[in-house]
């Protein structure tokens, strides 16, 4: 009877119950006999001649389904599995067929990207779900993944980045060192980060070593040579390396010849540091809040009262934010969450105790402060996505200053802290206009071009220095296209939409971009025109994508595309390398602190570049 009810009759049929003798048309709601007298000779014989007869369009949809399926009119019943079949179904695969291979290449691939331990293969829990899922299937041996597995994949990935990066002509590095804080080991990180011929950017950690010894500029430049040297990436390859501002950092740079910047986040949050600690009151205020914060991260009990309130009040249950010195822009968070819960903390002091509490000049003090703070902050995370570039900097230290520089009413209180901050702008970037790293990929950038320059002279000289670039490029290459005649850019037709809102830190870019003009174009094929042209022409706008600008302009302007694609390929912060050890610190915890500084390497290598391969 149930493999009567698997036919595909049985969509235009119903039973009112599974012993019935008759079943309902769907369509005439009239009763047909199922065939026979007893539930062992019921059949769908009657069903498919009814449809037949009554309902040709419902018979003919029954056909198909059928022809689909593979069946016959008459597929009553289904064939019973032989002996033979049943026998082959409980088998166990080969090791080496392509089902186990590929299973065992998911389960180290579950491994790898979601930084679980190689012991989970032993756990019970999870040997049962694969022996559910497929029984067939034999899970290796933790040994197996540790020493055969695990190596053959870190091997194809490693085949595969090489491929990737082997003809790029110009690449850009961020490195760090972490060290753990629950076994005995240092690592020093190097990511690579270039542009294909589409200009589309992509990036890699190419290893994260063991670091033995004294972090010294000699120990650190060895190292990350010895590293290059096992990539084939000879240093006239080498762009830019972003690193941090440590002193050993920028000797280990030095003593290898190559071109180095320090991470822009670290120098913003320097930035920030000082501006806080220079009024006394605004840091006395923020120093009460981290009390605050602290009592109920540190008492279970304070925070279940606290979460009551919230409910109470019909608010979301929310913790309340801690600020860390090595964590950027968390004091600006902290102050955020302390702000939102202003209601909650007060009606917390109305029935308990708390170590200390703002009053009300100081909750005012906290307001201004985070207004101050919230174009640092939307940097931040603006300079530390993937996507972000040392083309970044310059425009950002301008607009910076400029939101700094204004005075209002709503300063009052903390204009020391702002000016301080302002002060620390000046004094920690006040040559960045004339670095050329900086310079130059601001101009090759069609949201900026020269448009956030606040020196003539440091514009002057980057335009300088780019046309010379361009032009020894062009000697260079003899099929650099330059007497071929420049087709005006066609641009596909802008859907308008409606405006979304923005911050004063983007608004401020849009403001420099109209006090500039909108000069008509020059066209040339010659690199020095090229340039004059591109740079006249209307900026893109801030949020578009300048990757896929030089994408379709790179027949039109070969030449300034060329050294696009070696200018913007460099961020503007060692973030990526942070982000390694972030990682890492997921590897090695208190139940891993055992692994050989090896197989961390290889587990945080195929971490971060897994993806790469099997996207």
């Amino acid at each position: 009877m149930e493999r009567a009810k698997e036919s595909a009759v049985w969509r235009y049929f119903t039973l009112a119950t599974p012993t019935c003798s008759t079943a309902v048309c769907n369509v005439c709601k009239g009763n047909v006999s199922r065939g026979g007298g007893k539930t062992a000779t019921f059949n769908t014989t009657n069903l498919i001649k009814h449809l037949q007869k009554h309902h040709a369009k419902e018979h003919a949809e029954f056909l198909q389904l059928n022809k689909t399926k593979g069946k016959g009119d008459n597929t009553a019943t289904a064939q019973q599995l032989t002996l033979a079949d049943a026998l082959q179904r409980r088998e166990k695969f080969p090791t080496e067929s392509l089902k186990a291979l590929g299973i065992t290449q998911k389960v180290l691939e579950f491994i790898v990207l979601d930084a679980q331990p190689m012991s989970v293969v032993e756990d019970e829990g999870f040997r049962r779900l694969l022996e559910y899922l497929e029984p067939r299937y034999s899970l290796p041996s933790r040994k197996y993944f540790s020493e055969t597995a695990l190596p053959e994949l870190y091997k194809k990935v490693c085949e595969h980045i090489s491929k990737e990066i082997k003809d790029v002509k110009s690449m850009s590095f961020t490195t760090d060192i972490w060290s753990s804080a629950v076994c005995p080991m240092s690592l020093l990180s190097l990511t690579v980060h270039w542009l294909d011929m589409s200009c589309k950017p992509h990036g890699a950690m190419l290893q994260a070593k063991n670091f033995h010894g004294s972090h010294t500029g000699d120990t650190i430049s060895a190292a990350i040579k010895e590293m290059l040297d096992q990539w084939h990436i000879p240093l006239n390859k080498v762009h830019v390396i972003l690193r941090d501002n440590a002193s050993n950092m920028k000797k280990a740079m030095d003593n290898m010849g190559v071109r180095s910047l320090g991470c822009f986040a670290h120098t913003l949050q320097l930035v920030v540091n000082e501006g806080l600690l220079s009024q006394r009151s605004v840091s006395d205020a923020i120093a009460i809040g981290r009390q605050i914060v602290g009592h109920f991260k540190h008492s279970p009990l304070a925070y279940s009262r606290l979460q009551d309130i919230q409910l109470q009040m019909q608010m979301q249950p929310k913790r309340l934010q801690q600020d860390v010195k090595t964590r950027w822009n968390s004091t600006y968070l902290m102050i955020q969450s302390l702000l939102e819960q202003k209601r909650v903390l007060g009606a917390y002091i109305a029935d308990n105790d708390l170590p200390s509490t703002l009053t009300a000049n100081q909750w005012a003090l906290l307001e201004k402060t985070s207004i101050v703070l919230a174009p640092f902050e939307e940097l931040t995370r603006k300079v530390s996505s993937a996507t972000a570039s040392t083309a970044d900097v310059i425009p950002a230290v301008t607009v910076l200053k400029r939101i700094l520089a204004k005075e209002g009413d709503a300063d009052t209180g903390i204009k020391t802290m702002k000016k301080t901050l302002l002060e620390a702008v000046n004094s920690r970037f006040d040559s960045v206009e004339d670095e050329p790293l900086y310079a130059l990929a601001t101009l090759l950038d069609p949201r900026y071009k020269d448009r956030y320059f606040t020196s003539a002279q440091s514009a002057k000289s980057a335009k300088d220095a780019l046309t010379g670039e361009l032009e020894q490029l062009e000697d260079l290459s003899s099929t650099a296209g330059a007497s071929e005649a420049v087709e005006p850019q066609e641009k596909a037709p802008r859907v308008e939409a409606a405006a979304p809102s923005k911050s004063s830190f983007m608004q401020e870019f849009d403001q420099i971009v109209e006090e500039c003009g909108d000069p008509s174009a020059a066209s040339s094929s010659s690199p020095a025109v090229q340039l004059h042209g591109y740079l006249a022409e209307k900026t893109i706008a801030a949020s578009d994508n300048p990757y896929q600008y030089w994408g379709v302009n790179k027949h039109r302007l070969p030449c300034l595309a060329a050294t696009a694609t070696k200018y913007l390929c460099a961020p503007c912060t060692s973030v990526e390398s942070e982000r390694v050890f972030s990682t890492v610190s997921n590897i090695v915890d208190e139940k891993r602190n055992r692994l050989t500084a090896e197989r961390t390497e290889m587990l945080v290598f195929m971490r971060k570049n897994l993806p790469l391969l099997i996207k």
